[in-house]
């Protein structure tokens, strides 16, 4: 590795991990989200500073060059951050649909005369000109 792309590297590693801490301090990003993204930031730090590192790893794995395990790195974090997502996403979604159920409960139980369900929001209309018989 050239001394420019160890400089790139570098750069590009810290300026992803202070970008990271300045959204969670800025609380634009939640710190249970935010773990994927600092190891990455150290991921890249680490195999910036100790190439002879990710050369290893190459060959370990069988890989014909660095830039190979790197694109190899980038898709598994690309997966767990897939996987990540939709494990938040179906937590949710059985959130909502249990407190959709709860306040459909909620509003059969407070006894709202002629309550049809959640579509009817205003509840019964009353015409007061017919009711008096008028």
């Amino acid at each position: 590795m050239t001394p420019r792309q160890k400089v790139f590297a570098l750069c590009l590693s810290v300026s992803l991990l202070l970008v990271i801490v300045d959204l969670v301090r800025r609380r634009k990003l939640r710190e249970e989200f935010c773990w994927l993204w600092i190891t990455a930031g150290i991921m890249i730090l680490v195999l910036a500073m100790w190439y002879d590192l990710l050369e290893r790893i190459t060959r370990l794995i069988g890989a014909a060059l660095p830039t190979t395990t790197i694109f190899l790195f980038g898709i598994f974090f690309l997966v767990a951050i897939t996987i990540h997502y939709s494990v938040r996403l179906s937590e949710l979604a059985a959130k909502v649909k249990n407190l959709a159920q709860e306040m459909a409960l909620m509003g059969c139980r407070s006894g709202c005369p002629g309550h049809a369900g959640a579509s009817d929001v205003r509840g019964p209309q009353r015409y007061p000109d017919v009711e008096a018989g008028e």
